[in-house]
This record gives structure tokens, C-alpha cells and sequence, in this order.
């Protein structure tokens, strides 16, 4: 990493990896102040769309020496795009983050159309970024992330055995969700922020309908914020109407899953959402 941008990560490393599908990742590594493996080994909590959230989750690692409300050592992850695919990340996102045969919801659709209409993307730009939405691989990178980059990650870092985490906010909530109604032993903690499930008709439900009455015994720590609730956008609003629905039919099974309304809008609510996470599921 240039010094300019350790400046601005402390503590960051930065690699790239091809995955056994052949995409390119780009990957943060951001350590403890002081870490030092050969005393004490801490988990690894993975971060998504690293291309946008590394800036505003990374620096929280200094939570980890806060006297007030200490979290528990760990280690950042985040995971975004190399190369060429870097400049793409908000349409390869939808690839990667999206499970398989997830439906694009009408709400959807008319957000992105609304986005030409207002100059915020071209039609070409609509085009590839839903054609990404047709053939979604959240499997893929479910096991990427299990399977590849964590034994790296292990073995250059000597990481702890256990107590790892996964935290997503939008389509990365979403897939923070699937990766935890899939079971992944890996992931101990899970947080999804404001998850994308933007349709009644989601694979999230189906999933959910799959596992009966039981839960995934990883925890899960989800969030909201007002103004996707009571705001006039309808893919915000299902958003929220729809994890709330999702969080009602949790409730009744006792699993270890808890949320918070946030203060912020969709866009702002990024950096809000993982200290809530930490807060929640990383606490001393």
C-alpha cells in the first residue's frame, strides 16, 4: 500500500486474489494497533464491498482500545474488486452478493430506471448493472470467502481458531442473511445492515421456510433506518417493511438474533451499521 493511503489505513495491508471461478478480489487487512499474533491471536471479521466500505469501517478498529465501551480484538477484512473490475464494483456486487435465483423486484427496476431519468447512470450502465442481477452466485462467493480467502487470511495473519464474523450492509446485508440461513460454521457473528430484500417472493423467506423451527446458531445483528421506513422511495420502503416482516418471524424462535432502528438514510447508514454490529456482537 502507497504511504499515503497507510496514512490513511493504519495498520492496512492490501493483496489481490483470483478466485477458483476466475474473478479478481482486492482485499484490506486491517490489524489491531500493536497486533501481535505470537501473544494473543484474534478473530477475523469480514467486511464487503470493501471498494466503498473499507474508508468508513476500518478506522473503527480503534474501538478495540475504547475505555468507555471496549470491543473485542479483531482483525478486518474487507473484500472488494482488483483491476479493471474495481472501477464496476456497484454492478459486480450484484453478482457476487445476490443469491441464486433471488427475483428483481418491480421496485427495483424502477429505482435503477430512475436513475437514467436523473442523469445518475446511463442506459448502458442500467443495462450491465441489472443484466448482473440475471445470474446471481452468492453460493460462489459464499465459498470463496470459506474456502479460499480464509485459510490465506489464517495463515498469513495466524488468526484465532474461532469467533470470526461477516458483516454486509445493503446487498452485502442480503447476503450477510443468506450466508447466515446457510449455516457457514466459519462466521460466529453476522451482521446485515439495511439487507436488500426488496420482495415479498426473496430467496431470504424460502430459505427461512426451509430450516422449519430451528436457527442457525451463529448470531445475528440486523438494522434498519428510519428513513427507509418513512421515506417516499418504495424500494426503501420494502427494504425495511420486508426485514421487518423477516425479523417478526424470527423473533418467535428464540434464536440469538437482535436489531436496531437507525437515524440515517440507505446511503448514510453504512458506517452506523457496523458500530451497531461491534457493539451488539463484539462488546467486552
Amino acid at each position: 500500500m502507497s504511504t499515503m493511503w497507510h496514512g490513511c489505513l493504519a495498520d492496512t495491508d492490501y493483496f489481490e486474489m483470483r478466485s477458483s471461478s476466475g474473478h479478481d478480489y482486492g482485499v484490506w487487512v486491517t490489524t489491531p494497533p500493536g497486533y501481535d499474533p505470537a501473544a494473543t491471536r484474534v478473530p477475523a471479521v469480514y467486511v464487503l464491498d470493501g471498494n466503498w466500505a473499507v474508508g468508513m469501517t476500518a478506522p473503527l478498529v480503534v474501538t478495540q482500545a475504547d475505555p468507555m465501551q471496549q470491543i473485542q480484538p479483531y482483525l478486518q477484512v474487507s473484500v472488494g474488486y482488483a483491476g479493471e473490475d474495481a472501477q464496476h464494483w456497484a454492478r459486480l456486487r450484484n453478482r457476487d452478493l445476490v443469491p441464486p435465483g433471488e427475483p428483481i423486484a418491480p421496485e427495483f427496476a424502477d429505482a435503477v430506471e430512475m436513475s437514467v431519468s436523473t442523469g445518475r447512470m446511463t442506459r448502458e450502465e442500467a443495462e450491465a448493472y441489472l443484466a448482473e442481477l440475471r445470474d446471481t452466485r452468492a453460493d460462489a462467493f459464499l465459498a470463496f470467502l470459506a474456502e479460499e480467502l480464509h485459510p490465506r487470511i489464517e495463515r498469513d495473519y495466524h488468526t484465532a481458531e474461532s469467533g470470526h464474523g461477516l458483516f454486509g450492509y445493503s446487498y452485502g446485508g442480503l447476503f450477510s442473511l443468506y450466508a447466515w440461513l446457510s449455516g457457514r460454521p466459519l462466521f460466529e457473528t453476522v451482521g446485515a445492515g439495511s439487507p436488500g430484500v426488496i420482495g415479498e417472493d426473496s430467496q431470504i423467506f424460502a430459505r427461512l421456510r426451509e430450516l422449519g423451527d430451528s436457527l442457525p446458531a451463529a448470531k445475528l445483528h440486523v438494522t434498519v433506518n428510519d428513513r427507509e421506513l418513512f421515506g417516499d422511495l418504495a424500494v426503501y420502503q420494502n427494504l425495511a417493511k420486508n426485514t421487518a416482516t423477516l425479523l417478526h418471524r424470527l423473533t418467535p424462535r428464540g434464536g440469538a438474533v437482535t436489531s436496531e432502528v437507525l437515524r440515517e438514510t440507505h446511503l448514510t447508514g453504512v458506517q452506523a451499521s457496523f458500530l451497531s454490529y461491534l457493539r451488539t456482537c463484539r462488546c467486552a
